[in-house]
């Protein structure tokens, strides 16, 4: 059994594995840039090393530093997390070359999977239905210019995140924006390979939670849907599938397995589909880690995947199976950015934050007080989870979770999430992963609404606050203190 694990990784991600390896009796350590070195993330690991002064090549990043630091710190396995060195293969294989384990699949798994393009000829091979489409350099893919079926996608063949992506509705946008797509590709993933497919109109995102041990037993454990991003971004997502009925699962899950298996695949995984209106479904790619959204899996089988995770990593046998989705799960990620700028990130200092509580609500945060949203890394605060009975009752619950999430100092994406759950599209399951995007004026429309309610709510609060402090002050013969204690009054009315 694994006995203490160093998490190559930071914030939410990195509390989140300290709190189930406290409940495996398990020790962490953590690692720290000069940016995070009063996270709270580090406070309540059993101890931290501190990896360099800030770019991400000289923390994050660095293969060297990472695998010395869990040397040095007498750690026998390595977490990535999501994100940084998560997917990377030669990560992957400096901790097995170092004796260390690696919280994850295998090195070769994260190779047959790391690229798109090598993962779309497996699923054909397979018989797994996928999109026409065709790869290369800019060049090579104008030549056959004539030939594409419009509307169709770049895609980055190198990784993913809506990094490189555009969508092209004539042949005249191509040239230019394949040059732009591999400038960008080649900028995040180090590889400018691009591919363009066929798009689908109205597509919902659909992807399912594989996890398997190193005896061969591989299992899904249902579905999630995340059709609602902005720039190619998710942003809410929720399980089950309100787009999937049983016997849906069980093809698509069936194809998302005969995928994992043929690459003999072990531990937590992903695999992503794209869903048409007839209820035809693509392979779109496989993610070998953890993901951002796992928790409405968690909420809906009863499982703690990070738990499965060491365990698999450990050399145990899988001792669960199938587990049917029981309720429902929604999870909102809060982001500091703004979202009637074109969602630009917001860093700076949050000097206020109070997160909401109640049966069915959870809060994967790495923070939990006044502290700094850097510019460098990703702007999440939190995730905020819920869970009902059913998906109504889940998305109320949210509702009333966002109602009452308060973070003051900077902008953040609350009451736009706020909207988009109250649109009736969302509630009616009329929604696409272009939703954002067609409903924008719509939805900036009733976020303008909300604000100029809540500015004159947040005047006379902040009136009341200040009256209330100047009062308690005043008799005990001192000035007020600083704006904080205002907040901090704000925050319990």
């Amino acid at each position: 059994m694994i006995k203490k694990i160093l998490i190559a990784n930071r914030s939410e991600i990195a509390v989140r594995i300290i709190q189930t390896a406290r409940e495996m009796n398990v020790q962490t350590v953590t690692i720290y840039s000069a940016d995070d070195r009063a996270s709270y993330y580090n406070r309540i690991s059993d101890e931290s090393v501190f990896i360099g002064e800030g770019s991400l090549s000289d923390t994050y990043l660095n293969i060297d530093k990472i695998i010395k630091a869990a040397k040095d710190s007498g750690a026998d396995a390595i977490h990535p997390g999501y994100g940084f060195l998560a997917e990377n293969a030669d990560f992957a294989q400096a901790c097995i070359d170092n004796n260390l384990i690696f919280i994850g699949p295998a090195p070769q798994a994260i190779r047959a999977m790391g690229n798109k393009v090598n993962a779309r000829k497996l699923a054909e091979r397979l018989g797994v239905p996928v999109l026409k489409g065709t790869t290369g350099d800019v060049k090579s893919i104008l030549k056959e210019a004539d030939n594409f079926e419009y509307p169709l996608i770049i895609k980055a063949a190198a990784g993913g995140g809506g990094k490189g992506m555009r969508i092209i509705n004539s042949k005249n946008e191509l040239p230019e924006a394949l040059e732009a797509a591999g400038r960008e590709a080649k900028s995040y993933f180090g590889d400018g390979t691009v591919y363009v497919e066929k798009y689908i109109a109205k597509p919902k995102h659909i992807e399912f939670q594989i996890l398997g041990d190193m005896f061969g037993k591989l299992i899904h454990l249902n579905e999630r849907e995340c059709s609602i991003q902005r720039r190619y971004q998710k942003i809410i997502e929720e399980s089950p599938s309100p787009s999937i009925d049983p016997r849906l699962r069980e093809r698509m899950g069936k194809d998302a397995l005969k995928l994992a298996g043929e690459i003999n695949y072990y531990n937590a995984g992903t695999i992503e589909f794209l869903l048409d209106e007839n209820g035809n479904y693509y392979f779109l790619e496989m993610n070998t880690r953890i993901q951002v959204e796992h928790p409405v899996t968690e909420f809906v089988t009863g499982a703690d995947l990070i738990k499965h995770q060491i365990l698999v990593a450990s050399g145990e046998p899988l001792r669960i199976d199938f587990i049917e989705p029981k309720g429902h799960s929604i999870e909102c990620r809060i982001y500091a950015e703004n979202p009637l700028n074109n969602f630009s990130p917001s860093p700076g200092y949050i000097n206020f934050i109070k997160f909401p509580h109640g049966a069915g609500v959870r809060n994967d945060a790495g923070i939990f007080e006044a502290a700094e949203i850097h510019p460098r890394y990703d702007p999440m605060i939190s995730k905020l989870i819920t869970y009902g009975e059913n998906r109504n009752d889940a998305i109320n619950k949210m509702i009333y979770a966002l109602q009452n999430y308060a973070a003051h100092g900077i902008d953040t994406n609350i009451e736009y999430l706020l909207v988009i759950l109250e649109n009736n599209k969302f509630r009616k399951n009329e929604f696409y992963t272009d939703f954002c995007k067609t409903e924008e004026t719509n939805l900036k429309e009733h976020m303008n609404k909300k604000r100029r309610v809540i500015e004159a709510e947040m005047l006379a609060a902040i009136y009341a606050a200040n009256k209330l402090a100047a009062k308690d002050d005043v008799k005990n013969g001192k000035p007020i203190e600083n704006e904080y204690n205002v907040w901090k009054i704000i925050g319990s009315l």
